[in-house]
């Protein structure tokens, strides 16, 4: 038993950083020191955790000498160049970038629903999308109490989950568009896209990229994402998952309005989804349509749950459901989950980097 973890966050001074910093001084990994990294541009700024003051460090691959673990946020080209590294020289990164959760070397994790993964993880454990972890976390129940067929999902993204820069555009076009002015527009819904949209009082049918088939690339992952969670391969065919995913004009907070359908026979009430749920672990259920009581991005912001509500029975197909799923994307959607990782790899004995790891991750 390790007296304290030597543990280094990767951009810690963006906004889930900051509040990976916060985080991971409320869990109950004992740390024995920390170390914040970021771009030389950030550099010499400094951070609070738990009364100390620490000063953040330019990333350089010699900043992982001693590390146990690394708890990373700066986006997929610098885990792509830092990752390798890390893991390199002994540390267990838990990486909150899309650029290893489709790795068939690297585990995708939600404790809630498939922290047994982590078992065979080699120095790299993926955390997946926001809008991906808080739906899993609701079906995970449903699935292991009555199966699970088909996912159809139609999300509701805040702004903060395209950066703050996204969000900082945002407002300044709400503030102009209240006063009558021209909101510029020069973020989203893709910055190296030719086409720019204001989010002040819009809708954006576009999260990332389209791909070939007419599907955006959040949209895919979602898909694929579920998959590899929820069933161990990103192109499972046990399950059928399609879904929409659209930017609205909110700072923090995705909502999701999740379709299922369970298996013919297995008995799927609405009353007993709610009962389960109720006992899930990381679900809170709010759900009294005749009080008003249902999840919202509002209260649901600075909060480690997944909330659902409104359950309710498809009134034409056999089997099949709806419910509204909020949580916050800057916790559970991205700090909170990576740092439950690590609390699970500590908790499970795990920290460690296997022999050979390293190979399967070549540096540049």
């Amino acid at each position: 038993m390790t007296e304290g973890y030597h543990i280094a966050i990767l951009g810690a001074t963006g906004a889930v950083g900051s509040r990976l910093i916060d985080q991971l001084s409320k869990s109950t990994i004992p740390v024995a020191s920390l170390k914040l990294l970021a771009t030389a541009k950030s550099a010499g700024q400094t951070r609070e955790f738990k009364g100390q003051t620490i000063t953040v460090e330019e990333a350089k691959p010699e900043s992982f000498e001693g590390v146990d673990i690394v708890l990373a946020s700066a986006g997929g080209s610098v885990s792509a160049k830092f990752a390798p590294e890390a893991v390199k020289r002994g540390a267990v990164v838990v990486d909150n970038s899309s650029q290893w959760r489709m790795n068939d070397n690297v585990p995708l994790v939600v404790p809630e629903v498939n922290a047994d993964a982590l078992a065979d993880h080699n120095g790299i454990i993926a955390n997946p999308n926001c809008s991906t972890t808080q739906m899993v976390v609701a079906l995970q129940p449903i699935k292991e109490k009555y199966g699970l067929k088909q996912v159809i999902v139609s999300t509701y993204q805040a702004a903060s989950g395209a950066g703050k820069a996204a969000w900082d555009e945002m407002m300044a076009q709400t503030e102009a568009m209240n006063h009558g002015k021209t909101a510029p527009a020069e973020i989203l819904p893709v910055k190296g896209q030719p086409h720019h949209y204001p989010l002040g009082y819009n809708l954006l049918p576009q999260i990332d990229v389209f791909e070939d088939d007419g599907y955006t690339h959040e949209e895919w992952k979602m898909i694929h994402e579920t998959k590899k969670i929820m069933f161990g391969d990103k192109n499972s065919d046990a399950v059928k998952v399609t879904g929409t995913a659209v930017r609205v004009p909110i700072m923090i907070g995705h909502g999701e309005a999740v379709y299922f359908v369970t298996d013919a026979g297995a008995g799927a009430t609405t009353k007993a989804i709610q009962a389960d749920l109720a006992d899930a672990a990381g679900v809170t259920l709010q759900d009294d349509p005749a009080n008003q009581v249902y999840p919202q991005p509002l209260t649901a912001e600075g909060k480690r749950d997944t909330f659902v509500g409104r359950v309710r029975p498809d009134l034409e197909n056999d089997d099949a459901f709806h419910m509204w799923v909020v949580s916050d994307n800057l916790l559970k959607g991205a700090a909170w989950n990576t740092v439950e990782i690590a609390q699970t790899l500590v908790d499970r004995d795990l920290v460690r980097v296997p022999e050979g790891a390293a190979a399967k991750f070549p540096t540049a």
